[in-house]
C-alpha cells in the first residue's frame, strides 16, 4: 500500500507539471495579448495608448520574450510560493484571490455536505423501497434536478424571492458586511446566505448521485452474500447497512476526483447570476482581459484540485472496499 501511495504522489506531481503547462499555453492561445484588450478597453472609453507606450507595457510585463522563456520564469516563481502579479489588478495575484478562495472552498463543502447528505439516504430508501410511491417520487424530482440548469433555477429562486416576498437573496453578504472586516456578525451573516447557493450547487449533483446510489444498491441486494446474510437471521437493517451499502459507496468515492474541481468551476454562472464572491467570476475576467498570471494561477488551480481529489477517492477506496486493499497487499 505504501508503494502504491508513494506513486500515486509522484504521478500526481507530473500531472501537475503538465497542467502548468497547459494552463499557461491556453492563457495565450486567443490572438494579441493583455496590452491589446487593455488599449481596447481604453479605446472604448475614448482614451488612447501610443506604440511607444503599448511596447513599453510588454516589456513591463516581458512578454516580448518567447512563450517558454515566459513559462520558465513563472513557474519558477509559483515553485516559489510567489503566484505573480496580476496585470490587470496589479497586485499580486494571492492579494486578488484573497478571500475570494476561502469562500469558494465553503461554498464548495457546504454544497459537498448538501450532495452526500441527501443522495445517500434517499438513494438507499429507494433502493430499498423500489417502486414504491416514495421511490417515483424521488425518482421524477431527480429527473428534473439533472434536467434543470443550476443557473436557471437560481434565476427562478431570485425572481421569486423579489416578486413576492420582496427579498434580495444574492450574494454571500448584506450590503454592510460585503465590505467589512471580519466580525462575529459578518459570519453570522455569511451563515444566513449560504445554505441557498449551496443547495442550487448541489441540486444537479445530487439528482445524479441518487440514481447511481440506488441503481449499485439494487445490483448489491441481489447478490447471494445477501440472500445468505438474510437466511442466518441478520436483521434487515444490519443486512442492508453492513455490506450492501458499503459496497455501493464506491460511487460516491470516486465522486471525489472530479467534484472539486467542479464545485469550484462548475459554479461560475450560478456566481456569476447570484452575485457570489467567488474564484469562477474572476476566472472569467482573467480570461477576457488575457490577464496570464491571474488567469493562469487559477486555472492551475483547478488542476491541484482535480489531482488532490483523485489522490483522497482512492484513498477512500481502498478504506471503503476490502477488495482493492487485498488487490494493493
Amino acid at each position: 500500500m505504501i508503494t502504491f501511495i508513494v506513486r500515486r504522489l509522484l504521478l500526481g506531481l507530473f500531472t501537475v507539471w503538465l497542467i502548468s503547462m497547459l494552463a499557461f499555453a491556453i492563457i495565450q492561445l486567443p490572438p494579441g495579448d493583455f496590452v491589446d484588450s487593455y488599449i481596447a478597453n481604453l479605446a472604448a472609453g475614448g482614451a488612447s495608448v501610443s506604440a511607444d507606450e503599448a511596447n513599453a507595457m510588454r516589456k513591463l510585463y516581458g512578454m516580448g520574450q518567447p512563450i517558454y522563456v515566459q513559462y520558465g520564469k513563472w513557474i519558477v516563481r509559483v515553485v516559489a510560493g510567489d503566484l505573480g502579479e496580476s496585470m490587470e489588478w496589479r497586485r499580486p495575484v494571492a492579494e486578488v484571490i484573497g478571500d475570494r478562495i476561502w469562500l469558494t472552498l465553503l461554498l464548495s463543502f457546504a454544497a459537498l455536505l448538501v450532495t452526500w447528505g441527501l443522495a445517500l439516504p434517499i438513494g438507499i430508501f429507494s433502493a430499498v423501497r423500489q417502486y414504491s410511491v416514495a421511490d417515483y417520487i424521488f425518482t421524477l424530482i431527480g429527473f428534473i434536478g439533472i434536467a434543470v440548469p443550476n443557473f436557471l433555477l437560481a434565476l427562478i429562486i431570485l425572481y421569486a424571492a423579489f416578486r413576492y416576498l420582496g427579498l434580495s437573496v444574492g450574494g454571500l453578504f448584506s450590503a454592510e458586511y460585503a465590505l467589512a472586516p471580519w466580525t462575529w456578525d459578518k459570519v453570522k451573516d455569511l451563515s444566513w446566505h449560504l445554505p441557498l447557493p449551496a443547495m442550487i450547487l448541489a441540486l444537479s449533483g445530487t439528482a445524479q448521485l441518487i440514481r447511481i446510489m440506488r441503481a449499485n444498491l439494487l445490483d448489491e441486494l441481489r447478490k447471494p452474500y445477501v440472500v445468505t446474510a438474510r437466511a442466518k437471521g441478520l436483521s434487515e437493517m444490519r443486512t442492508i447497512l453492513k455490506y450492501p451499502v458499503r459496497a455501493a459507496l464506491n460511487p460516491f468515492a470516486s465522486n471525489i476526483a472530479y467534484l472539486f474541481p467542479y464545485l469550484v468551476s462548475g459554479s461560475i454562472i450560478i456566481s456569476i447570476v447570484l452575485g457570489l464572491p467567488t474564484v469562477g467570476p474572476l476566472l472569467v475576467r482573467a480570461l477576457i482581459a488575457q490577464d496570464v498570471y491571474l488567469g493562469g494561477a487559477i486555472v492551475l488551480l483547478l488542476g491541484v484540485l482535480t489531482v488532490i481529489g483523485t489522490f483522497i477517492s482512492d484513498l477512500v477506496l481502498m478504506w471503503v472496499d476490502p477488495r482493492l486493499r487485498h488487490q494493493m497487499d
